[in-house]
């Protein structure tokens, strides 16, 4: 078996965090479904989907490689804004807001790291 994206701790821990978001984000507001829910569920998506799409074309080119982790890092970063709304609309609770934030800055430190490798790489 060759290696590809599923097998980056970095994607494991991304997905399984967005499949945590999305199913609390299932819970908010009726009103919430279809503006802060969405939000969250398209960024928590957005981190693994440029993940994977990245790998795939770092087999030709490091510099789309690094673009996209750069815009899985961005969509981390949005994701730090939506959990604080959560927060204080008390969607979540702040253990749930400080675990998801945590998470977050570590996948992006892991990303950032990748990124640095593969500069060097250049």
């Amino acid at each position: 078996k060759r290696f590809d994206y599923e097998d980056l701790e970095v994607f494991r821990r991304a997905y399984a965090l967005s499949l945590n978001i999305h199913r609390a984000s299932l819970e908010f507001p009726k009103l919430e479904q279809y503006e802060l829910a969405r939000q969250m569920r398209r960024a928590s998506k957005s981190v693994c989907a440029n993940i994977a799409e990245g790998f795939s074309k770092q087999r030709s080119s490091n510099a789309e490689y690094i673009r996209y982790l750069n815009i899985a890092v961005a969509s981390a970063d949005e994701l730090k804004v939506w959990i604080k709304y959560c927060l204080d609309l008390e969607y979540v609770s702040s253990e749930t807001a400080s675990q998801w934030t945590r998470e977050y800055q570590e996948i992006a430190a892991m990303m950032q790291g990748l990124i640095r490798s593969w500069k060097s790489k250049s």
